[in-house]
């Protein structure tokens, strides 16, 4: 196989911000990023979310929604 290979954790970010933004921007969340591997989103209220994977963010943000509910 030629060309780079993919790990079971590498996504392309671009994407991955998108649909951070479809998925969550109704609900009060934006700024959404990553820097270095962390991954991040702001609430309406200023509070900030960070998770070491997309998956770990999206889980607090998720847990912080069904909270607020």
């Amino acid at each position: 196989m030629s060309g780079p290979q993919r790990g079971a954790f590498n996504i392309d970010e671009k994407p991955a911000l998108a649909e951070l933004e479809l998925a969550w921007a109704d609900g009060g969340y934006h700024g959404f990023s990553v820097d270095s591997g962390i991954w991040s989103a702001i609430s309406s209220a200023g509070d900030v979310f960070t998770g070491d994977t997309v998956d770990a963010l999206t889980q607090k943000i998720r847990a912080h929604w069904q909270a607020m509910q």
